[in-house]
């Protein structure tokens, strides 16, 4: 594995969505965090009951193992909360080279996203637990999403390809 970029950040911030287009943009692979969740926590989160260290643990070492063991040795652009350092240092050991993108936006904003969204298990009910635990990296590059997903995706192509 060479650089993991990890889009992160709150429910409702479009992880997913801007993640996939900077995927794209970079033509690398896209991992979803949310796809590593089993089902006890999905169940949780459905129900509007934050996840406790005891279900985030497993979610993170799953992601990570399959970070460490991609066989083909690219890029890759991962959607996850990460929202701790902890959690992020448990993410990402073993990793060389990580580049955190942390996509912010107003509250009114994200909630209205979140009540917009039918097919997710992440709801309204999450966003202020996650906001009060959210703890931005040093060093991230720190994204807006007002503008939509499409310019946020490309402000983070440009960010990362000026970086490097």
């Amino acid at each position: 594995m060479d650089r993991v970029v990890v889009v992160m950040g709150v429910a409702g911030v479009g992880k997913t969505t801007v993640g996939r287009l900077v995927a794209r943009s970079l033509q690398v692979p896209f991992l979803d965090a949310d796809d590593f969740h089993d089902a006890a926590s999905i169940e949780r989160m459905r129900a509007g009951e934050p996840l406790r260290s005891a279900d985030r643990l497993p979610w993170i070492d799953r992601i990570n193992d399959a970070l460490r063991t991609d066989p083909t040795g690219h890029d890759v652009v991962l959607a996850c909360s990460a929202l701790t350092p902890e959690l992020r240092a448990r993410l990402v050991r073993g990793l060389a080279d990580v580049v955190f993108v942390v996509l912010t936006g107003d509250p009114a904003l994200i909630r209205t996203r979140l009540a917009a969204r039918r097919d997710h298990f992440a709801g309204t009910d999450l966003l202020a637990s996650q906001l009060a635990t959210l703890e931005v990296p040093a060093g991230a590059i720190t994204v807006d999403v007002a503008p939509g997903p499409e310019v946020v995706a490309a402000r983070i192509v440009e960010a990362l390809r000026e970086a490097g």
